[in-house]
């Protein structure tokens, strides 16, 4: 609460207080989550015998103790007096209470990164990450040192607590993805992300960057956030889990709202009545030509995806089946716009009569016959 390291260094005071117990909270709001190291709270007079150091992760709305400090863990606080470090466990640890200093004041420190938890990484650990993680910090001062180490004592004259300083030591909270915080425009603290990722605490992968899922970054690999593979056809994408665990979890984004006529998971082929154009990229805005098939040619208006050849009528033909095939004319019929072309038949110039047989038809003649040419024409022989 003010600078330390003065000759005269300013103390805050409490109200004075005649009731036991009064609890007396110093409440630190930091802004946005950060990753705790230690906290220190230096007294101006003698330590208090009994108080409680807590954390939220929620900005207030809840609360976690870090530790209890007490003269008398077990009557204060049903615990046993810590053998040990403090660290993530079932239950917080309680610790010995702050010692009077020579000149009348005393020292709260309490480190939440020991040194001594080597079987702990923070990098890897899910458990130590939530231990240290906080939003804010709350040191509650349950009993003042006038009244001694007795936990049911009384007040004889009012009392009050001071202190001088208040640290807490830490880092930003931005799970690996940003070396630094900045102001945003809002005047609140957030990380500077980076791979791919976005908010306060770069805890989340950007709209498009969900091609696998958030991870916490570490010392040897960054985890970053993929981008969708859209072909440069879509702008947004979701993550499906089952099709990252199918991919051997290598790949689960799935590409929304497709556009420039394309199609499929990832914008990877064209949509019905487009085919692929083989002189451009995929990634090519133009891919995928429409089909164009002929209205009365064609049985369907889609075409085959790879060729663009559209499926013809009988008789039929053309990628857009837009004329007759050989031996078809074209016809007035929308049903059958080509149609056989007919073969003429013979005529008797083509195919002459052949000359009849006589004896077939004649009898032979007995004797001779003169006839004349007149009456031979006459009786059409």
């Amino acid at each position: 609460t003010s600078a330390g390291g003065t000759a005269s260094p300013v103390c805050w005071r409490s109200d004075s207080l005649t009731q036991v117990p009064h609890n007396v909270t110093l409440t630190v709001p930091l802004g946005k989550a950060f990753e705790l190291v230690f906290v220190s709270l230096r007294f101006c007079s003698a330590p208090p015998t009994s108080l409680a150091l807590l954390k939220s992760q929620d900005h207030g709305r809840s609360w976690t103790p870090l530790g209890f400090f007490s003269s008398h863990c077990g009557l204060d606080y049903g615990r046993l007096p810590a053998d040990g470090p403090a660290g993530p466990g079932p239950e917080a640890l309680c610790f010995p209470a702050p010692q009077a200093q020579p000149d009348g004041g005393g020292l709260l420190a309490f480190s939440v990164q020991d040194g001594s938890l080597p079987s702990l990484n923070l990098d890897s650990s899910p458990v130590l990450q939530d231990w240290v993680t906080a939003t804010d910090i709350q040191v509650v001062l349950t009993r003042p040192a006038v009244l001694g180490d007795t936990r049911g004592a009384m007040a004889t004259a009012p009392y009050s607590y001071s202190a001088t300083e208040l640290q807490v030591g830490g880092r930003c909270k931005c799970n690996g993805h940003a070396s630094r915080c900045l102001l945003d425009p809002q005047g609140h603290l957030t990380c500077d992300c980076r791979h791919g990722t976005e908010g306060p605490d770069c805890s989340r992968c950007k709209p498009f960057y969900c091609d696998r899922p958030w991870q916490r970054a570490t010392a040897r690999e960054a985890h970053a956030c993929l981008a969708c593979s859209c072909n440069g056809h879509a702008r947004r994408c979701r993550f499906n889990m089952e099709l990252y665990r199918l991919s051997g979890r290598r790949s689960g984004g799935v590409c929304l709202n497709c556009r420039h006529n394309t199609a499929g998971r990832h914008c990877h082929y064209c949509r019905e009545g487009f085919y692929r154009d083989p002189g451009r990229a995929l990634s090519d805005r133009r891919a995928c030509r429409a089909c164009d098939c002929h209205p009365v040619g064609a049985a369907g208006k889609t075409c085959n995806q790879t060729t663009g050849q559209c499926p013809c009528k009988d008789g039929v033909t053309g990628l857009t089946c837009n004329r007759c095939a050989p031996g078809f004319q074209q016809s007035r019929s929308p049903v059958a716009p080509c149609v056989k072309t007919p073969v003429p038949g013979p005529t008797e110039e083509s195919s002459p009569v052949a000359p009849q047989d006589c004896d077939l038809h004649c009898k032979p003649a007995r004797g001779s016959y003169r006839i004349s040419l007149k009456k031979f024409c006459r009786k059409d022989y």
